[in-house]
C-alpha cells in the first residue's frame, strides 16, 4: 500500500507526496578505483543532563553504529570533521574521544579512517602568535596520530586571524607537516562553509590563494597524501587538480558537483571526502562500485538523482547543512530522534525539511517508506503540522 505524506510547498500550500522505497545499501563489489570518505555526523544524546548550546553530549553507541554502517558498504570515515559539528558544537576533547573510539573500531575491522586535527582548542587572546598556532596544530596532530589515524589537517580560524601574508601560511604548514609520522590530507574549507575562514592562504581571491596553496603542497609533497577543497566550484577544483604535485591526490569536497569531479576527465579525476556521502551513503557506494568496473551508466544513475538533494542540503547559509544530514539519518532509522549538538535541529525551516523529503524521495534514498513517514510525521507535529 502506498504511503503518502502531505507536505507544505514553498508557498506553504499542502501537497501530497507518495513515498517510494529505494534499494537497501549493500556490501561493496570488488576493489574501487576511487577512495571514498564520508565525513560522518555525530548522534546527540537527547536525554543527557547538559546545556545543549554549551557542551556536547554524544550517544556513543549510535554514533559508532553509524560508522559501522558506512564501513559495511565500503566507504571510509573522515572523522571529527565539520560534518560532526567540529568547532560548531563539538570541542576538541570530545572530538579526540570520538577519534579514539572510531579508530579502535576501524582497526579491528581493517576499515579506512582519517581524522581532523586543527587549532579549535585555542582560546581567543590578543597575545596569540603564529608559534601558538603551530603548537596547537602539533598537539592535536600528535594526539590524532597516537590513535593510529591519518591526519586531516583542518583549516584554522586562528591562523586566518593572525596570518599577515602567504609566507605565514607557508611557515605554519611546513612546521606542522614536517613533524607528522605519515602523509596528511589538507583541507581548504571555503568561507561559504565557515565565514571565519575567508581569506585563507592569504588572499580573498581564490585563484591567488590557490597559487599559495599549490606552492605549499609542492614544498611539502612528501608529507602530503592529498588535499580536499570545499569551494563549491568545479572549475576551480579541476584547475587545481591539474596542477597538483606528482603523487598528491585531489579529494573533492564539492557537494554541488561531485558526480562529474569523481568521474573525471581525460586529464584526471578526484577522490571523494564529502559531507553529502553521509546522507547518500548507499547511493554513493553503488556508484563507486559501478565506476570501478567502468559501468558509467550505473554510476550516473546512482549519483545524479542525489545532486538536487545535496544542493538543497548545502544551500546558503551553507554552514547549516548538518541539519539536513542528521534529518536524513533520522528518517532512515539510523537514530531515534531529530535532536542535534548545539540545538542545530532548529537551523533549517519547516519548508526546508519538507523539500528535503521530496528530493530524497525522488532520489529513492528512503529504504522503508512506512518508517520514514512515521518519523517525518513526528517531527512535523512538533512544528504544528499534521502531514
Amino acid at each position: 500500500m502506498a504511503v503518502t505524506l502531505t507536505l507544505p510547498d514553498i508557498s506553504g500550500r499542502l501537497e501530497p507526496v507518495e513515498l517510494v522505497a529505494g534499494a537497501a545499501p549493500a556490501p561493496p563489489e570488488g576493489c574501487w578505483n576511487r577512495i571514498g570518505y564520508a565525513a560522518a555526523h555525530v548522534v546527540c544524546d537527547p536525554l543527557a543532563d547538559n546545556d545543549p548550546w554549551i557542551d556536547a553530549a554524544i550517544d556513543w553507541d549510535r554514533t559508532l553504529a553509524y560508522r559501522e554502517y558506512l564501513w559495511s558498504i565500503g566507504l571510509g570515515v573522515a572523522e571529527a570533521m565539520d560534518t560532526a559539528q567540529r568547532g560548531m558544537g563539538l570541542d576538541f576533547s570530545t572530538s579526540l574521544e570520538l577519534v579514539q573510539r572510531s579508530v579502535a573500531m576501524a582497526r579491528s575491522g581493517g576499515h579506512l579512517v582519517a581524522s581532523g586535527a586543527g587549532t579549535d582548542h585555542l582560546l581567543p587572546d590578543p597575545g596569540l602568535t603564529l608559534d601558538d598556532v603551530i603548537a596547537a596544530y602539533e598537539m592535536q596532530c600528535e594526539a590524532i596520530e597516537a590513535t593510529g589515524s591519518r591526519v586531516i589537517l583542518m583549516a584554522s580560524r586562528a591562523l586566518t586571524t593572525l596570518a599577515r601574508s602567504p609566507e605565514d601560511y607557508a611557515r605554519v604548514y611546513a612546521r606542522v607537516l614536517g613533524g607528522l609520522q605519515q602523509p596528511a590530507i589538507l583541507h581548504w574549507l571555503g568561507e561559504m562553509f565557515d565565514p571565519a575562514l575567508a581569506g585563507y592562504w592569504g588572499s580573498d581571491d581564490h585563484m591567488t590563494a590557490m597559487s599559495t596553496c599549490l606552492q605549499i603542497l609542492q614544498d611539502n609533497a612528501a608529507k602530503v597524501d592529498g588535499i580536499k577543497i570545499s569551494l563549491l566550484s568545479a572549475a576551480k577544483e579541476i584547475h587545481m587538480r591539474n596542477r597538483l604535485p606528482e603523487g598528491v591526490k585531489m579529494y573533492t569536497g564539492d557537494d554541488f558537483n561531485y558526480p562529474d569531479l569523481i568521474q573525471g576527465d581525460e586529464q584526471g579525476y578526484s577522490h571523494a571526502l564529502l559531507g553529502i556521502f553521509d546522507p547518500i551513503a548507499g547511493a554513493a557506494a553503488r556508484a563507486l562500485s559501478a565506476l570501478s568496473v567502468n559501468d558509467q551508466a550505473t554510476y550516473r544513475e546512482a549519483l545524479e538523482p542525489t545532486v538536487p538533494l545535496s544542493r538543497h542540503i548545502f544551500k546558503a547559509p551553507t554552514r547549516f547543512y548538518k541539519t539536513g544530514v542528521v534529518f536524513m539519518a533520522y528518517l532512515n532509522g539510523h537514530q531515534d530522534h531529530f535532536t542535534m549538538v548545539g540545538g542545530q535541529e532548529s537551523a533549517r525551516s519547516t519548508l526546508h525539511l519538507a523539500q528535503l523529503i521530496r528530493l530524497a524521495n525522488e532520489a529513492r534514498l528512503f529504504t522503508d517508506a512506512d518508517e520514514t513517514a512515521r518519523r517525518a510525521r513526528a517531527v512535523f507535529a512538533t512544528r504544528g503540522l499534521e502531514i
